[in-house]
């Protein structure tokens, strides 16, 4: 099914200013496509069933297929693949921190939150729809100074939340700290599958939390 979203100026953000930015077509959506079908001929091969892998948290209406990168390697040698293209945008050094999957259902929601400090900057990265409807990401373009745990079926007021719509393919780069998001409105999908992406600033705040505080080797011998 075809996609064809009209995004304005507006909502496609400023990194520097909005703690937000659409980028479109990060991916080729055939690439897009591609992973998802690996990661289920991958799991089929290892007698994995995805419905065995649903998670229940404070952010979902029920529980949703979550798979850590770590327990996934093609998603993880993805992520750090795309660290110096991410780093481009967000203008200073950054390192990879974790990466996971999650598959919505018809009808689910992610609540209004903040993120770990392991999401200094963060992306939302749609690999497919099942009918192709956009069901977009919602950023409040306000700054939270002093990070906080909520987990709102709403965003407050005041917060100026603009939602992003993606196509397969499309990411939004937003900064999970201290930029509140969510998607409150139902998935309007039968299912959607996103791939979210997390990254610290080399000696910043959050520096400790880079590979996930799991600490590479230096170097490799062969």
């Amino acid at each position: 099914m075809s996609e064809v979203i009209e995004t304005t100026p507006a909502e496609r953000g400023n990194y520097g200013r909005d703690g937000y930015r659409l980028m479109e077509k990060l991916i080729a959506p055939e690439v897009a496509t591609g992973m998802l079908a690996r990661m289920k001929i991958d799991f089929a091969r290892q007698r994995v069933d995805l419905a065995g892998l649903r998670t229940e948290g404070p952010l979902l209406a029920q529980p949703a297929v979550e798979i850590y990168g770590f327990h996934y390697p093609p998603f993880v040698t993805f992520h750090w693949g795309l660290t110096s293209a991410v780093e481009q945008a967000v203008g200073v050094p950054i390192l990879p921190t974790y990466c996971y999957f999650r598959l919505y259902r018809a009808g689910d929601i992610c609540r209004v939150h903040g993120d770990r400090p392991a999401c200094e900057h963060s992306m939302s990265l749609t690999l497919g729809y099942a009918d192709g409807v956009p069901w977009p990401l919602e950023v409040a373009r306000r700054s939270i100074a002093e990070p906080y745990s909520r987990a709102d079926l709403a965003f407050a007021a005041g917060e100026d939340a603009v939602a992003v719509a993606m196509s397969r393919g499309d990411a939004v780069l937003y900064r999970g700290v201290h930029h509140h998001h969510g998607r409150t409105m139902p998935n309007p999908n039968r299912w959607s599958a996103h791939l979210f992406l997390h990254w610290v600033e080399r000696g910043g705040p959050f520096a400790d939390q880079a590979f996930d505080r799991q600490t590479p080797p230096l170097m490799v011998e062969f």
